[in-house]
């Protein structure tokens, strides 16, 4: 799908998700949290959510991981990603081209 995470971005979230080794096998800790981004960005209930992503580990898994503060955790990372980003953007000095053809009226 589209919206899914890129391999770039897995490769950087990964890390922050915990890793625990437990008695059943973890669903693909990938597929989960691009379930849970997907019921983010639509605000569809999450009983909405397709089932390619699973039937209740999106929901389950997404209230321990905001409990666990997880959630914040790669919040605060993707700010400071765009953050990183917009700082290497030139910036341009004075104003835009398009506000020169503007002419101001008497009055107004």
């Amino acid at each position: 799908m589209r919206d899914e995470l890129s391999k770039h971005d897995w490769s950087g979230v990964k890390p922050m998700l915990p890793n625990k080794p437990r008695g059943v096998p973890r669903a693909n800790d990938r597929r989960v949290l691009n379930g849970i981004l997907w019921v983010l960005r639509s605000g569809a209930p999450w009983r909405d959510l397709p089932e390619n992503f699973g039937p209740y580990t999106c929901y389950n898994r997404f209230v321990r991981w905001r409990r666990d503060q997880i959630m914040e955790a790669l919040a605060a990372a993707h700010d400071d990603a765009v953050t990183a980003q917009l700082a290497l953007r030139p910036r341009k000095a004075g104003i835009s081209s398009t506000f020169s053809s503007i002419e101001l009226r008497a009055g107004e």
